[in-house]
């Protein structure tokens, strides 16, 4: 993809006013998370994402922001957004891991392709843009990152095992991460939605039934979760909020999640791709 392109912020700096990056930026929960950290007083924004014509339309829309167009799992897109952020701003406040994607299959129709496809996208690259802005982030202190992961993270449905591999990994590594990191003034926070209503995928399947309608969440209300989890230093953020009780109820009553899950009232697509 191009190199960073740069659209000047024209908000007024404070003395301390946030620099974020978001990636997935060009649509669904990246898209609704840089409107939502936009609205911060002075908030400088680093868009991260494949599609570099949509960058360019929402930063202009937010008055503003830096575009970075790049596929993350490309060997060198860590190091072209760290020479980014640094050349542009000098320093990075708040670091939002979302993007991630997903593609439908069983284990024995889509085998291990399909697991390192996910682990790739879904948290090999998180792992490795994270590495190259550490050093940012440490300088940077108090400083944050927020690891979109999912309730998928926590338990696993038929035909989204790759998917779920990789959340999991996501949620443990982040759990960590926050151990190492709190030493040197970087928050690590995890947001894990459920079912949300994107613009690929509107989980008509759900919100068309009352019964499901409560398990479905606009991008803007898990945008509220993910500063949440960042600005205001949450250690971690559930949206809805109901689906907090779902690591619970897998510990202690694991059949009847099984049960559940293998049933039809969850079986809509997965959240889409937001790279």
């Amino acid at each position: 993809m191009g190199a960073a392109a740069i659209v000047q912020a024209c908000a007024p700096v404070g003395s301390r006013y946030v620099i974020a990056l978001v990636t997935g930026a060009s649509s669904g929960i990246g898209e609704a998370t840089a409107r939502r950290l936009g609205r911060e007083p002075g908030a400088r924004l680093v868009l991260v994402a494949r599609r570099e014509e949509r960058l360019q339309a929402l930063a202009r829309e937010l008055g503003g922001a830096t575009v970075v167009a790049v596929d993350l799992t490309d060997a060198d897109a860590p190091a072209r957004v760290a020479e980014a952020v640094q050349r542009e701003h000098g320093r990075l406040d708040l670091l939002v891991n979302n993007a991630a994607s997903s593609w439908r299959g069983t284990f024995g129709e889509a085998g291990v392709d399909n697991l390192r496809r996910h682990m790739e996208l879904n948290f090999e690259a998180v792992a490795r843009l994270t590495e190259a802005l550490l050093p940012t982030l440490r300088a940077s202190a108090p400083s944050a990152i927020v690891n979109v992961s999912s309730v998928a993270g926590r338990i696993a449905r038929a035909r989204a095992g790759a998917y779920s591999a990789s959340k999991f990994a996501l949620c443990g590594w982040t759990d960590a991460l926050h151990l190492e990191e709190r030493e040197h003034g970087v928050h690590v926070g995890l947001v894990l939605p459920g079912f949300v209503a994107t613009e690929g995928f509107p989980q008509r399947e759900l919100t068309q039934r009352a019964l499901t309608r409560w398990m479905v969440t606009r991008p803007e209300v898990l945008a509220e979760a993910i500063v949440d989890a960042g600005l205001n230093r949450k250690a971690e953020r559930y949206s809805p909020r109901g689906y907090a009780i779902v690591p619970a109820l897998r510990v202690f009553a694991p059949r009847l999640v099984r049960r559940f899950t293998g049933g039809r009232a969850i079986t809509p697509s997965m959240p889409g791709d937001e790279r």
